[in-house]
């Protein structure tokens, strides 16, 4: 019986281990489950946070503090004039970038591609300013702009906006009215008992001038090149502004001047003597303007006067009289609607300080809208001037203009 007790003592402790062997078996089941589980719920939390990240990146984008925007224009031509051979022509590919950040600041530029008669591609820097929004009416703008003096240049110039298919007569470069300003300038709009207003006013480097001689002892003044130079050679600078006030939606009234020095930086040698060193005297530059536009359903009717006088000078090399230069035109336009079709009148007078620039135009257009930003151009140019001199050849323009 003694012999006995051993085997079954063996075998209660066998079951005993066996059970709890079960035991920590199960329970070993169960952690390695709540583990999976654990690590599926860190994966998941991961996931949670990567979604976050990109719902956060994503609303960035909806509230950015930065914005992008490119736009610009381009057109293409048709050419053809009674003393010079027809041709097709690229007009301009102008881009327009601006960067905004938040409400507080903006960079604009518009560069200005042309295909020249060599055919090589110029470029061009049309302006670049870096804008300073300081409150709802007023914004200081800082760099290379286009002059604020009347509305032809800095509102109508681009090709898809201009009903013509040319610049009036002294409105475009070397002509009576200024293109550009390098310099600071404040601008804006404010109501006022009804009426509302907006302004700009600047300071800036200022013109320069082109002189001409036969003999190197008499000189002319030839043209005055107002085109937003990077530096001030005479040191002197140009104060302007202009002032617009609409009276009712529909009509706006401008007034434009400014005043200052120029001074005569190129000159123009037909003596075929050795050039002179030029070291001029800085003369009165003043500029006055008025402009007007209104509308009414698809009636248009605007109009712009321009007149850029420099004084005489007394010493320097090239001393000599003053001149003047003044330019005005009035056009109308009407929309066929529901058509697509419109039409087109100008009339336009320059008198320039060189007689053989003189030229006054009348010019009819007849335009095709595909869209509002794209449109087809037919125009006729009737022109006056000098005998057989540029200005006095008529011409026929088509142009394919593309604002986007």
């Amino acid at each position: 019986m003694a012999g006995l007790t051993p085997p079954a003592f063996a075998a209660g402790n066998v079951d005993a281990l066996r059970n709890k062997v079960d035991a920590l078996e199960r329970e070993l089941d169960t952690l390695k489950q709540e583990l999976e589980e654990q690590k599926k719920n860190k994966a998941s939390k991961r996931e949670l946070a990567r979604l976050e990240q990109k719902t956060s990146q994503a609303s960035e984008w909806l509230q950015p503090n930065t914005l992008i925007h490119m736009a610009g224009y381009a057109d293409v031509d048709f050419v053809a004039s009674e003393d010079e051979n027809s041709s097709f022509t690229l007009g301009s590919f102008s881009p327009i970038f601006h960067f905004q950040y938040r409400d507080l600041v903006m960079l604009e530029s518009e560069l200005e591609f042309e295909l020249a008669d060599n055919g090589e591609t110029e470029v061009g820097l049309e302006y670049l300013t870096v804008d300073l929004f300081l409150n709802d009416y007023m914004t200081l703008v800082a760099g290379k702009f286009l002059s604020p003096l009347g509305q032809f240049r800095q509102n109508l110039h681009p090709s898809w906006i201009n009903k013509i298919a040319s610049a009036p007569p002294g409105f475009g470069h070397d002509g009576a009215a200024p293109t550009s300003e390098t310099g600071l300038q404040l601008r804006g709009g404010f109501p006022l008992s009804g009426v509302k207003l907006n302004y700009a006013l600047y300071v800036g480097n200022g013109p320069e001038l082109n002189a001409e001689t036969g003999d190197q002892i008499e000189f002319e003044l030839e043209g005055v090149r107002a085109e937003g130079f990077g530096a001030d050679n005479d040191s002197k600078p140009v104060y302007g502004g202009r002032i617009g006030i609409l009276p009712i939606p529909a009509l706006e009234i401008g007034f434009s001047g400014a005043t200052g020095k120029a001074t005569v930086t190129e000159l123009e040698d037909d003596s075929g003597n050795p050039p002179l060193v030029l070291d001029e005297t800085a003369r009165d530059y003043d500029v006055y303007g008025a402009d007007f536009n209104f509308f009414y359903r698809a009636f248009h009717l605007r109009g712009e006067y321009v007149k850029t006088k420099v004084g005489d000078a007394n010493t320097g090399v090239t001393a000599s009289d003053g001149a003047e230069w003044n330019s005005w035109y009035t056009q109308a336009s009407w929309r066929f609607l529901p058509t697509k079709w419109e039409a087109v009148l100008r009339y336009a007078d320059f008198e320039s300080a060189n007689t053989i620039s003189d030229q006054k135009q009348w010019a009819i257009g007849l335009n095709y809208l595909f869209a509002n930003n794209f449109m087809a151009k037919f125009t006729y140019e009737f022109n006056d001037g000098e005998k057989d001199s540029v200005a006095d050849s008529d011409r026929f323009l088509s142009q394919l203009a593309y604002g986007f």
